[in-house]
């Protein structure tokens, strides 16, 4: 294959990577009771990986399904109380103030325990070219 053929195989490549990434969060911003805020998204020093922050809502009772991330995820809450499901530890609910890491990979699940709106400042740092977010089975 020419250098040509593989330049025009890796555009396409990252352009159908990059539509899978487009069609995957709006349908997870879309869950009723949560609402996803876009805050910020910037290149690393570290080639193929970036920096994503996103204010994440629940209303109450509320939860957000299984899912993994490409890479880590560190969570601070800002309001509310949010109980953080994650794969191989026990259960632990969250309040304002509080942190948790969630390593690239790790199926978890979050939800809202309290009776208020819960709030929490998600922070990733994921490969470019993968969704951001893919749903557990």
């Amino acid at each position: 294959m020419s250098h040509r053929h593989l330049r025009t195989l890796r555009v396409l490549t990252s352009a159908v990577l990059l539509a899978a990434n487009l069609f995957t969060l709006p349908a997870a911003a879309a869950q009723a009771g949560v609402t996803r805020t876009d805050l910020q998204r910037h290149d690393l020093s570290a080639p193929g990986r970036e920096a994503v922050q996103v204010r994440v809502d629940l209303a109450p009772g509320v939860a957000f399904g299984r899912h993994t991330h490409p890479g880590e995820e560190i969570i601070y809450v800002l309001a509310g109380a949010i109980e953080y499901d994650v794969e191989g530890k026990p259960p632990v609910t969250l309040r304002a103030g509080d942190v948790l890491f969630i390593p690239a990979g790790t199926v978890h699940a979050a939800k809202n325990v309290g009776g208020e709106t819960a709030s929490e400042l998600a922070t990733y740092f994921v490969a470019k070219d993968r969704p951001l977010l893919t749903p557990a089975k």
